[in-house]
This record gives structure tokens, sequence and C-alpha cells, in this order.
């Protein structure tokens, strides 16, 4: 038996999960002004952005130790964890005063996106029961615009004080909330999900095709977000470099991260025809060339490294949900909860430790081969995926 969906569901899902998750990189944004204002060190980047990994990987244990967003509608959590979210965002502005502060609000920001991006996921698994694919495609797509927004803002208002942004920031999420709470109701298809076993790290990896696929996605995670906190530091070292001093850094870093939303939506549709694996081998490779490329492109002329820079953009993240429904399908049956908990925790901690890593090499090493030590991610990645690349018969995955 089906249920009517009403035509408003995805897209308000999908404005309130962009309003969320527009916290997520709203330090990252204003951090120049900081800098400046604060006195703070140049490689507090690393820092402030391993920060908001860390509070989300211990966001993510927590929700699913205690089954939060079964025991309470997620509607409810979606908007208790914005409004948290964004209390903790404008607590940068209120609060903080040095590097300390920072860090510890950057942290509780990250542990409320827990309740935001994962719990956004599960509302829209509750309104369908066909072509959940492709709404997670357009949510990760979401998640990616979301992301990229606070650098729009910040582009947009170049003579707003850094304290605007973050207000601004923090009104959009709490705006999401609200919508999520009034605008979409508990759907017909949601179900209580398994409690958090732990145990389950000690089974999940013995499926081949789950290590694969879990494998995949962790040299995916070496890369993604450690593009995504450095393509500004890049972007300000080409344009001194080249001379373009008129560069916008913060419009093109919004430009270059949003521009992955195109790589989730058409690696969806491709999804369809091929298969999740062959798509998320693609833009991995993709994503690998331009790693390897990228000291060779930052001294190409601007508008060239521009729009290397762009279709980098697309492939980095388009592969997302290819990755995350590749990990749903093989998981083990039983604890496909655990598991992608599990996997979604890993991939997080990895990105810590790519992004600290540029974080020191930015010190040193000039900016044109930054982005070399991000190859090793998805050459690993792309190795790990070749099991579930043969017919399906032989492993069981699409």
């Amino acid at each position: 038996m089906t249920h009517p969906r009403p035509s408003r569901i995805l897209p308000v899902i999908i404005v309130s999960q962009f309003a969320g998750t527009s916290l997520w990189f709203a330090g990252n944004a204003v951090l120049p002004d900081l800098q400046r204002q604060w006195g703070l060190a140049p490689d507090v980047l690393g820092y402030v952005t391993s920060a908001v990994q860390l509070g989300f990987i211990t966001g993510t244990l927590t929700f699913a130790f205690f089954t939060v967003a079964d025991r309470f509608s997620p509607r409810k959590v979606f908007l208790l964890c914005s409004l948290f979210g964004a209390t903790t965002n404008l607590g940068v502005y209120v609060l903080a005063e040095g590097l300390a502060g920072l860090l510890v609000l950057r942290f509780l920001t990250g542990f409320f996106l827990a309740g935001i991006y994962p719990v956004g996921m599960k509302i829209a698994t509750g309104w369908y029961q066909r072509g959940l694919g492709n709404a997670l495609g357009l949510l990760v797509g979401a998640l990616v615009v979301g992301t990229a927004f606070p650098h729009l803002l910040r582009a947009a208002g170049q003579r707003l004080p850094w304290e605007a942004v973050t207000v601004a920031v923090s009104l959009v999420a709490l705006g999401g909330g609200l919508l999520m709470l009034w605008l979409v109701p508990d759907g017909p298809y949601l179900v209580k999900g398994t409690r958090f076993d732990p145990k389950a790290l000690a089974v999940i990896f013995r499926s081949r095709a789950f290590r694969a696929s879990a494998f995949g996605y962790f040299g995916h995670m070496w890369e993604l977000y450690a593009f995504w906190a450095f393509v500004p530091v890049v972007l300000a070292a080409h344009g001194a470099q080249s001379g373009a001093g008129a560069l916008n850094v913060s419009l093109w870093a919004f430009i270059v991260i949003a521009a992955g939303a195109f790589g989730c939506a058409g690696g969806g549709v491709a999804s369809l025809r091929v298969g999740s694996a062959p798509v998320a081998f693609a833009q991995l490779a993709a994503s690998g060339l331009c790693c390897v490329i990228s000291p060779l492109m930052f001294h190409a002329p601007t508008p060239v490294f521009l729009a290397f820079l762009v279709f980098w953009g697309i492939t980095v993240v388009g592969d997302s949900p290819q990755f995350s429904a590749l990990n749903a399908q093989n998981a083990p049956a039983g604890l496909v909860g655990s598991a992608l908990t599990i996997a979604n925790c890993i991939g997080f901690a990895i990105t810590i430790f790519s992004i600290q890593l540029l974080n020191v090499l930015a010190q040193g090493l000039s900016a044109d081969y930054l982005f070399l030590a991000l190859a090793i991610g998805p050459l690993l990645g792309l190795l790990a995926l070749r099991p579930i690349l043969r017919p399906a018969r032989a492993y069981g995955t699409p």
C-alpha cells in the first residue's frame, strides 16, 4: 500500500538541510577576520575545521548509542539541534574572545550537526519507499550548498562585519529547523532503527563487499573536507602569485564547493543506468587526477585555474551519495545502522588527519603543491573499490 506524499515534502527537507548544514563552515568563512581581530596564528584554520569534525563524530556516536532519532520524532530532534547549533555558532560572536573559546564552540556546533545532517536523511526515508536514492542525492547536494553558503554571505557582504555574517548563518539554520517542524510531518515509512552495537566493528569488515565500499569511502573522505577547507587558501595564493588581486576569494570558494551539488545530482542519475560502484569509481578517479595535476593547473591562467577548481568541486563530492548507497547495500543484514555509523565516524576521523596534514604543510610548502598530499586517498580508494566493479552476481552488489 502506497501513501500519498505532498509535493512540498522533498523541497522543504532540501531547504531545511541546506539551512542547517550552513553551520558547518560558518567559522571558516569569518576566520580571516578573527585572525586579524584576535591575533590568531596562521595555522588556526586546520584546528577550527577539525574541531567541527570531532564534534560531529562525537555527536553521531552519542545519537546512535542512545537512539535519539528513534525515541523522539526526528523532526523535533532536527529542530532542537538546529536551535542549539545556531546558538553555539552565535556564541562565537557573543562569548568567544580567543582560540580556546572558538574551538569549544565549533566542537559543539559539530556535535549538533549530528542531529541535522543524518537526521534529515532519516526524515526523508520516512517519506520514500521508492526513489530514495535520488532523494538522498538531492539532500547531499543541499549539504554541499549549505556548507558553501557562509562563503557566499561573506562574498556578498564584503563590507559586513564578521559578526553580521555569523548572526545571519545562525538565523538561517534556525529557520530551517522551524520549516522542518511546521511543514514536514513524520512520514508513513518511518521505522525505528536497531540500537547501536559497538561490537559490530568486529563483524562488518568481514564482508568483502562492505570492506570494498567502506575503504573506497575512506579514501574519498581523506580528500573531501581537506579540499573544502583549504580551497580559500589556494585561491588566495593563486591570486597573489598571478597578480589577480581582484579575485574574490570568498565568492569563488562558494562556487567551487557548491558546484558539488551538480556532481551529486548527476551521479544519482547516472547510477540508475550503470550502478553506484562505477559512478563512484569514475568520480573518485577524476578528483584523484585533479590532485595529481593541481601543481600544474595552479600556474595556469586564472580563468583556466578557476574552471579546473569548479570541475574538481563537482567530482570531489559527487561520489558521496553513491558511497552512502554502497555502504548501506553491502552492510551485513541486521547491522546496517551500526555499520553506517561506524563507517561514517571512521570517515570523518580520517578527515581530521588530512586537514591537519595540510595545516602543517601549508606553513612551509608552496601552495601549488599543497593538494598533492590528498592524492593518496583517491588512489587507495580506487584500489579498494575494484572488487565491487565486477558483476553483481559475484558479491551481491548492484
